[in-house]
């Protein structure tokens, strides 16, 4: 099977590094182990919200040359300001394409509200989830949270406390709904997934309604977890209709509906533009001759090699296995890739438990052009994206989606450059 690219992993990034190379008319196949990071994911999406110092960053784009200097390993430092400003800009395109409804710019951050009713920085989050702009206090009105008796992923108290707290007058309730009884039986079933492929039934409507109305009747606006919604926007657009009032959700424990109906669908788009998606398979053995990559051989396809002009590597960091750590080493598994710098194992971690960990800036070393390095010499046709990457800290800096995306988008540019110089010159030397 011959593919201009083929992606190895099926996350944030290596999904909208294949929707951009078929939006080209690229052919592109991604190779997709299982589930990944996204399905345990808020749904909302980091650009930047700290410098390496600790510094607060409230506009990205502002602060990307202070980056640079304290961080010159940092993906976006690599990438450059200029570049990833624009391609912020194509994220945000690309994701309203593929119908994701999204809100936020990336010349400011907001705050979205936690599972815990907290207030934390981030650049684009879904339409359903309560947000408010910085500096600014949340003008929602008397606020309703409201839990599911039996479902212990969520405690509206503890959300509705945290909002009084901050000001705001809020109450927590629960509801009781018959329906989910059959999931009550099994707590471990008990999930926000299972929960929503009940409440989404449009037969189960009017009992929902009928349930929380009461419970809201002297509230403005409503907060539920994020159980309704699963395959779409609607079943939550008719619940807001019938209980007159503005309805948001917040996400609950993984697995998360709202990461969840994100990777759906930029999936979905990847294959309405002619990807091909192999799930469940695994890349086993890379063939590499002279610093090129000829083709890939996966766990489902046996000896069928996958050949392509250029192969990207996108399968994420420890939690996913692209990176895998050891007692006294850590390594890329596919193809022993060099690493940034790794400090002695003693250094590997910080006693402070909710401070910045060293490891979490471990991963690939590319050159310039993201290109994965072996023995210090670059893999020409080898690309290297998202949270496999070195030289960041994808949760105390803020940025993992962020990169995970920009670096996905460089990358498509540079293959699908490179393919049309190809061609030009292919249609030069037939002339």
């Amino acid at each position: 099977m011959k593919y201009d690219a083929v992606v190895m992993g099926g996350g944030l990034a290596g999904l909208l590094c294949g929707i951009r190379l078929t939006q080209s008319g690229l052919s592109c196949a991604i190779v997709s182990a299982g589930q990944n990071a996204l399905h345990f994911s808020s749904g909302s999406l980091d650009l930047l919200t700290h410098l390496p110092d600790g510094q607060v960053v409230e506009k990205p784009l502002e602060m990307l040359n202070a980056l640079q200097a304290q961080a010159p390993t940092h993906p976006y430092s690599i990438i450059g300001q200029d570049q990833v400003s624009e391609l912020a800009n194509l994220a945000q395109s690309l994701l309203q394409q593929s119908g994701v409804r999204l809100k936020g710019s990336s010349k400011e951050n907001h705050y979205r509200i936690t599972p815990l009713g907290h207030k934390r920085m981030t650049w684009l989050s879904p339409e359903s989830v309560p947000t408010v702009g910085l500096h600014q206090k949340m003008a929602m009105g008397k606020i309703a949270v409201v839990g599911i008796e039996g479902f212990l992923d969520f405690q509206p108290q503890m959300v509705a406390d945290e909002l009084q707290r901050d000001g705001i007058e809020a109450s927590s309730h629960y509801v009781h709904l018959p329906l989910l009884d059959r999931l009550r039986e099994n707590p471990s079933e008990f999930r926000a997934i299972n929960v929503a492929r009940w409440l989404d039934r449009p037969e189960n409507m009017a009992q929902m309604v009928e349930e929380i109305l009461p419970l809201v009747a002297d509230a403005d606006t409503i907060f539920m977890p994020a159980c309704v919604g699963l395959d779409s926007d609607e079943p939550l657009i008719e619940l807001q209709k019938r209980l007159g009032k503005p309805l948001f959700l917040l996400p609950t424990l993984p697995p998360s509906l709202l990461g969840i109906r994100l990777h759906e669908l930029l999936l979905r788009q990847f294959r309405r533009q002619g990807g091909i998606v192999m799930p469940g398979d695994k890349v086993t053995s890379v063939n590499c001759i002279d610093g090129v990559i000829d083709s890939v051989q996966t766990r489902n396809h046996g000896d069928i090699s996958l050949k392509a002009k250029h192969f990207v590597l996108a399968t994420g960091s420890f939690f996913n296995n692209g990176l895998v750590a050891e007692f006294d080493r850590v390594y890329e598994p596919l193809m022993q890739l060099d690493l940034c710098e790794i400090s002695e194992r003693a250094k590997w971690t910080n006693k402070e438990f909710f401070a910045s960990q060293p490891y979490m800036a471990f991963g690939v070393k590319t050159d310039e052009k993201l290109r994965a390095q072996k023995e210090g010499k670059a893999i020409s046709n080898l690309y290297v994206v998202g949270a496999v990457l070195g030289g960041f800290d994808p949760l105390t800096q803020g940025c993992g989606a962020g990169v995970s995306m920009i670096s996905a988008l460089y990358v498509a540019n540079q293959i699908i450059n490179e393919m049309s110089k190809n061609k030009a010159m292919q249609v030069e030397v037939a002339q």
